[in-house]
């Protein structure tokens, strides 16, 4: 009677070990060869931390994600939107939100989603939302997410990681849309009855909460401009639109926004003496849709192809909504997103993009540059 472990059982257990551990190594090694991205900002770019709240700004019921395999998700899109289109250039996994109970030990190397739906550079903008991840909040979660970094790999390790990673940040649309131009008279119009003051209050407090951001470690960061607010199929609607025409006064709004938030990260920057911040025009890129759909494969760039009443741009989109039965075609997927076909239009002008677009270097450059660096 044999009552040991045979020396080739012991053996075959050993390499059993051996491959586990191995392939366990290359795993991790190829995560933490990625390099970590953060995002931070509003609906543009969420991706389903307000599934987790209490609010009316979510995107996790049908028909949001129609075209995605893993259906709504909390993306305000037909599909993917801009943070997952840029985890497919720079070769990252894509992102978990920071309130995902997912987002613990191997998966804290890849970074995190601190957007939420609603939010703005003001704490009083989306105040109807009730529920919503500020921004003030998003960066405190950014500072607890890099204490729960530092002890899964150690401090050294983590501020590293923090350091070397690419960083999204997309605010100001509701600022206007959903702040300043919610209704005929607000608290922030009464304050600001001339726009361009506003314009400069709210740059002033996006300096503050980029100055916040290259505190806490972040060392290149996309700032991406607004759309143009005034054309979207929202404001269209909203602003009685009969031809088509944008609303006059959000356009003006998102007019004089862009080119002072350029001119103010080109200040930063040289406060700081490096291009930390790079300045992301998607508002030019979304200008090229509007002016010329048709040259970009769309149909149309004033119609929503989920909504209801004028241009599918009134209400929430929803299962008793109009949905277009081709997505590639529309600009807008609802009354204030992007379609996924044309998101990919704007990652890849980030990616490519000329200094009109991307203000000092596109994407393309930044990973260049940055690899460069790396020893």
């Amino acid at each position: 009677m044999h009552c040991g472990v045979s020396f080739s059982r012991v053996m075959s257990l050993n390499a059993m070990l051996c491959i586990a551990t191995l392939f366990l190594t290359l795993v991790s090694t190829h995560v933490e060869a990625q390099r970590a991205f953060f995002v931070f900002g509003d609906s543009l770019v969420d991706n389903g931390n307000n599934n987790y709240l209490i609010t009316s700004a979510r995107a996790d019921r049908p028909p949001y994600g129609i075209d995605s395999p893993n259906g709504p998700t909390g993306r305000f899109s037909n599909g993917l939107n801009i943070p997952d289109l840029i985890c497919e250039q720079i070769g990252t996994e894509p992102l978990l939100p920071i309130l995902s109970p997912e987002l613990t030990g191997e998966r804290l190397l890849v970074g995190a989603n601190f957007a939420s739906a609603g939010v703005g550079v003001l704490n009083d903008t989306g105040i109807q939302f009730v529920n919503i991840i500020r921004i003030g909040r998003q960066l405190e979660l950014f500072e607890l997410y890099q204490q729960r970094l530092a002890a899964l790999i150690g401090e050294e390790q983590a501020q590293s990681r923090v350091n070397g990673a690419l960083v999204l940040i997309t605010l100001g649309g509701n600022d206007f849309i959903n702040n300043y131009f919610l209704l005929p008279i607000t608290a922030r119009r009464l304050q600001f009855p001339n726009l361009e003051d506003y314009v400069d209050y709210v740059v002033g407090e996006y300096k503050g909460v980029l100055n916040r951001l290259y505190e806490l470690g972040a060392r290149r960061v996309l700032v991406t401009g607004t759309g143009p607010i005034g054309c979207v199929p929202g404001e269209l609607a909203s602003q009685g639109s009969r031809n088509g025409e944008c609303a006059p006064d959000p356009q003006r709004a998102g007019a004089l926004f862009n080119p002072k938030l350029t001119q103010m990260i080109q200040n930063l920057n040289s406060e700081i003496g490096s291009d930390v911040f790079i300045a992301s025009n998607t508002g030019g890129m979304l200008n090229n849709f509007l002016e010329n759909p048709q040259a970009f494969g769309f149909e149309t760039s004033k119609v929503a192809c989920c909504g209801q009443g004028p241009y599918n741009g009134l209400g929430l989109c929803t299962v008793a909504s109009n949905v277009c039965p081709d997505r590639n075609v529309y600009a807008f997927w609802d009354a204030f997103h992007p379609t996924e076909r044309a998101n990919r239009f704007i990652v890849q002008q980030m990616m490519i993009g000329s200094v009109d677009h991307m203000s000092p270097m596109n994407l393309s450059t930044i990973l260049a540059v940055d690899a460069a660096k790396s020893p």
